[in-house]
Order: C-alpha cells, then structure tokens, then sequence
C-alpha cells in the first residue's frame, strides 16, 4: 500500500485513525498500529510480512541475550550474530543478483543469476533493527522486554517502507506513554497534505518532464529531448528537483501521521537546496540515513580520531556504503563515491576559500555539483551516464540546445519556477513574519486551512485516474 493513493487517504488512514482514538488505553493503541502496520505492509506483496516478522522476532530475542550479558564476551558474540543475521538478509534480497551478475560477467563462468523481488522497505527497517541491538549493546537505550512494543517500533507503517530511519531512542518513551492534542492532530493533518501535495502535484508533475528529457529507458535517451547540453543540464536540476518533492514528501507525511498517533519523529529534509556547500548539503538530505551512518559506521571506524589519512579513508568507506546502501547498480556506488571525494575536497582543500566566497558562489557551485550528482544517480547503464557526461561538458550532439529543448522549458516555465521556489523556506519565512509583525495570526490560520483544502483537493483529482503511484524510495 502506499500513501498517495485515493484509497488510503479517504479510508485505511480515516478507519485506523478512527479505531486508534476510540480506544483509550495505551496498549490497545498499540495494537491497532501494529494491526494496521502489518495489513499496510502485506497489502501488496503478503508474503515479504514473514521476512519483517521473522527479522523482529530474532532482534527481539538477540537484544534481550545482550542486554543479560552485558559487557561480556556473549554479548559480543551475540552482536555479531544478529548482525550477521540482519546484513544477510538484505545482501539475499537486495544484492546476491547484483554479485552473481558481476562474477559472472567477469570470469565468464556462466553462473544462474537468481531473479529476486526485493521486499519493500527492508533497506529502511533492517537499518532500524539494527541501530536498536547496537544502542543495546552499547547500553544507550534500555532493551524492549515486551515484543509487541518492539514490533510497533519496527513496523510502525507511517514510515515503514521509505523511512525517515526513526532511533529506537527518539520514541521509546512514546510506546508507552504519549498524547495527542488538537495542536497535534491540527498540524499532522497539515504535513500529511503537504507531503501529499509535494508528491502528486510537483514530484509527478517535474518527473514527467524528465521522462520526456531522458525516456523511461536507457535505449529511449538517444531518441530523447535530452540531445542538448541545456537539454541535460535542464534535466539534472529537474533531476534534483524531482527526488526532493518525492523522497521529501514521503517523510512529510510520515512525520505528520506520526504526530496525530503521538510520535514525534525527527526531521529528515531540511530545505537541502539552499545549501552553500557539498558538507551542509548532507546535514539537510535524508538526516536519518547521513547521521546512521555517521553513528554506525564512521565512528566506529575512528572517525577523525585517528589522523588525516584515516579520517579520509573512513570518509571514502561511509560513502561508498551509503551509495551502495541505495541500490544494487555501479551507478549508486559511483554516486556514493563522487560525493565522498566532494567533501574531502571540502575538507581538505577548499573548505575555507569557500566559505569566504560571495554566497551566491557558494550556493551556486553547490547546486550545480548536486544536479551532476543527481544525474549519475539517476542513469544506472554506463552508456547513458557517459552521455550524460559528455553533453553537460559540451559535447553533446544536438548542440547548445534546440526547439525541442526550447518547447519544453518554455511549456513548463510556471512550473519550473514554482518548485524551484517551494524548495526554499520563504513561504514559511513569510507566514511567521505575517504572523508575527503585521498581526494576522488568525489570517494566516485561515489562510492555511484554505490552502490545504484546495492542495488535498487538486491532489485528490489528480490520483483518480492513477492505479500506481509509489514513491521512488520504495525501490531503495
């Protein structure tokens, strides 16, 4: 199931919510999410349910063996085995087909390539299962005794499939105590349509002009719109564009029906296009995925504990992670890398050069090296991201640019320069000025309650005609 689509957003949402409140003890709470949570996730694809189910039980059992031996060799060892365990299960499902393709093509040995469905979500709830036993066994956060709670934790179906990637340590006081205020129903409300709105009416809407830019395959991209060195740089941003509004609006909506339950996830996009460098890109990109890493992987590796030489090669393993954390393609590894040497450069080189640079520089050098990254993001066969190469420097073979190309932008103009617009925080800057300088507090409200209404509404009318319409994380 997925959140922007007709039948969620007027009846599983309205009837969990409607079930959730009717109830008043906290337990029986719980179970109408993790009811929920589970049908949510089996709608699709019923079977992957017993994956998730079976990955919670031996977490549960794993954390519990930890926490009895605490700072002991078992605890150690049951560590291990539970990681083992978890990786495991996601190198099967997402990257087995990927090696077994490459050892192949490499040796030349004719091997079966196993044909996988990846479950979704599993990227994102193995990543939670494991943060879980590793603040266990660092005895950072105490271990969960009763498994329904730690099920709730695990599928809790706001952001189950495509995150942001919640800590066990931000909610575990919320499992068992927590309170919904009209404040709180009010403004979830308002994040689920916001989010709502970013994915149906702009994600969908830029990605559609990104399919006419670059076609819907690697062989359609010659024959495509894209010809052009403005033709691909137009797409890069558009690229760029694209992901936000979706990846964003997801955790949007996760975070604002988290608030209405009375859980309070932290923020996962931060207006990332206002950035003035490659580093404070990734301190507002996918927070939860950048700061996992961070705490689970970099630190562990020494960090900048260890010297210079270290620090970079722990930089160049978190990245290459991260990109390949994405997908089981070179392309994603590639995207990892290009932006692990960006920040060394940052780093290393030009970090304070450029922070004495006119700001217009900085943003502008940052926004460009993202649409790049953005682009290798998103042709997975080299052929297609060579090409892409070529034409942004200058070679491409339609030219400069082309009627085409010309068409398309000046068909979208309003569009272009809406999301470009959306991605900055001015709209919010000019409401809390309203509100606060000129006085028009109860305006301002009403103004917004108008807003969401026709953004619910356009979205609505928008999704009639769609069967499927799953966020781009989903894949991840």
């Amino acid at each position: 199931m997925i959140f922007a689509d007709l039948f969620f957003v007027y009846f599983f949402l309205p009837l969990c919510l409607a079930l959730y409140f009717a109830t008043k003890k906290i337990r029986y709470r719980n179970l109408v999410l993790v009811v929920f949570s589970l049908v949510f996730y089996a709608w699709g694809e019923p079977k992957w349910v017993f994956i998730l189910l079976i990955s919670s039980v031996i977490n549960y059992f794993a954390a519990l063996a930890i926490d009895k031996n605490a700072g002991t060799g078992k605890a150690k060892l049951f560590m291990a085995l539970v990681t083992v365990w978890d990786l495991g299960v996601l190198f099967a499902f997402k990257y087995i087909g990927f090696f077994m393709s490459n050892i192949d093509n490499w040796f030349g040995l004719s091997l079966p390539v196993p044909k996988i469905t990846l479950p979704i979500g599993i990227s994102f709830y193995t990543f939670q299962t494991l943060s879980y036993v590793i603040d266990v066994y660092r005895q950072k956060v105490p271990v969960q005794k009763e498994y329904p709670k730690l099920l709730l934790y695990i599928s809790l179906f706001p952001q189950l499939v495509a995150g942001p990637i919640v800590r066990y340590s931000t909610i575990a006081n919320e499992i068992d105590h927590r309170k919904t205020t009209l404040k709180d129903v009010s403004e979830g409300i308002s994040r689920i349509i916001l989010g709502l709105g970013k994915k149906v009416i702009l994600a969908n809407s830029v990605g559609s002009i990104v399919t006419a830019l670059f076609g819907k395959a690697a062989d359609d991209y010659a024959a495509a719109a894209s010809s052009t060195v403005l033709g691909n740089w137009y797409g890069a941003v558009l690229i760029a564009m694209w992901y936000y509004f979706d990846f964003s609006g997801y955790s949007d909506m996760a975070i604002g029906m988290g608030r209405i339950f009375g859980f309070h996830f932290d923020e996962n996009f931060v207006y990332p296009y206002i950035c003035k460098s490659i580093t404070e890109f990734w301190r507002r990109w996918h927070i939860s995925l950048s700061t996992w890493f961070r705490d689970y992987v970099y630190i562990p590796l020494g960090g900048n504990r260890k010297g210079k030489t270290r620090q970079c090669i722990n930089i160049m393993i978190v990245w290459s992670l991260t990109g390949f954390w994405h997908g089981a393609s070179w392309n994603f590894m590639i995207w990892g890398a290009y932006f692990g040497v960006l920040l060394l450069i940052e780093k290393l080189l030009i970090g304070k050069w450029l922070e004495n640079t006119k700001p217009f520089i900085q943003h502008l050098y940052a926004i460009v090296l993202v649409s790049i990254g953005w682009g290798i993001f998103y042709f997975e066969d080299f052929k297609s991201l060579g090409r892409f190469f070529k034409s942004i420097f200058g070679f491409a073979p339609g030219g400069f640019t082309d009627l085409s190309t010309n068409s398309l932008f000046t068909q979208n103009i309003w569009l272009f320069f809406a999301a470009a617009l959306l991605c900055t925080p001015i709209i919010p800057k000019l409401k809390k000025s309203l509100c606060v300088s000129a006085g028009w507090t109860k305006a301002v409200g009403m103004a917004g309650i108008a807003l969401n209404l026709g953004i619910l509404f356009i979205s609505s009318m928008m999704l009639v005609n769609t069967t499927n319409n799953p966020f781009l994380y989903f894949k991840f």
